[in-house]
C-alpha cells in the first residue's frame, strides 16, 4: 500500500499493491493493521455503496459533533471525481479541497478525515462508490456545504456543461461563510490522530 500526500497533510490517497497476471488481478482493499501503521488510527464501524448515473453530483456532506465521520472511499465500477474540503475553522487550510480521480481502474482511495465535507461528481456512464466510516449514520447530524461555492471555487471540469444531477436537499445547502456546526481545528501532537472534534 502506498500511501500519497496532498496538498493537506491530514488528506492522503492510498494506492494498493496490484498482483496481475493472465488470469486477472489481486489486491488487498483494505488491511486495518497497514492502515493503522500508514494513515491513521481509527476503526470504521460502517460500510455504505452507492450506485449513481454520469453527471450526478452527491455533496458537499457531513455530519457534525459527537457523530463526525471520517471516511475511506473508492470506486469499484465506474469514475468519479472526488473532493474533500477542509471545514475545521482556524486550520490553516480551511476552506480548501483536495479532488482526486477516483476509478475501477487506477483503483486509487482516498481518506478524509472528520473535520471535511465530502463530495463526488461522476464522470462515466455508471459508478458504483464505496465508503468505509469510523462513526454510524445519524440523520439529525447531516449537514452540507453548497456544491459551487464560490469561496472554495472547486474545479468540478468539463462535466457541468453536459448537465449535472443533484438532489433536492444537495441544491439546498448553505455557503460555507453561512454554515452552521463546523469544525474547530486542534493540531495533534501524533499526527495519526489528526482531526478535531
Amino acid at each position: 500500500m502506498n500511501v500519497i500526500e496532498t496538498n493537506i497533510k491530514e488528506v492522503k490517497i492510498i494506492e494498493p499493491s496490484i498482483f496481475s497476471d493472465a488470469r486477472g488481478y489481486f489486491f488487498e482493499s483494505f488491511s486495518d493493521k497497514e492502515f493503522r501503521e500508514k494513515v491513521c488510527n481509527t476503526t470504521f464501524v460502517q460500510d455504505n455503496e452507492s450506485y449513481s448515473t454520469r453527471g450526478v453530483l452527491r455533496g458537499l456532506h457531513y455530519q457534525c459533533g459527537e457523530h463526525a465521520q471520517a471516511k475511506l472511499v473508492r470506486v469499484v465500477r465506474g469514475t468519479v471525481l472526488d473532493v474533500a474540503v477542509d471545514i475545521r475553522e482556524e486550520s490553516p487550510t480551511f476552506g480548501k479541497y483536495v479532488a482526486v480521480v477516483l476509478s475501477e481502474n487506477n483503483h486509487k482511495q482516498l481518506f478524509i478525515p472528520r473535520g471535511f465535507a465530502h463530495g463526488f461528481l461522476v464522470l462515466s456512464d455508471e459508478a458504483t462508490f464505496q465508503y468505509k466510516c469510523d462513526n454510524f449514520y445519524h440523520k439529525e447530524s447531516e449537514r452540507g456545504i453548497m456544491w459551487n461555492d464560490p469561496s472554495i471555487g472547486i474545479e468540478w471540469g468539463a462535466m457541468l456543461k453536459e448537465g449535472i444531477t443533484l438532489s433536492e436537499k444537495d441544491m439546498e445547502h448553505p455557503l460555507l461563510a453561512d454554515a452552521t456546526d463546523l469544525f474547530k481545528f486542534q493540531e495533534k501532537k501524533e499526527e495519526r490522530l489528526f482531526y478535531g472534534d
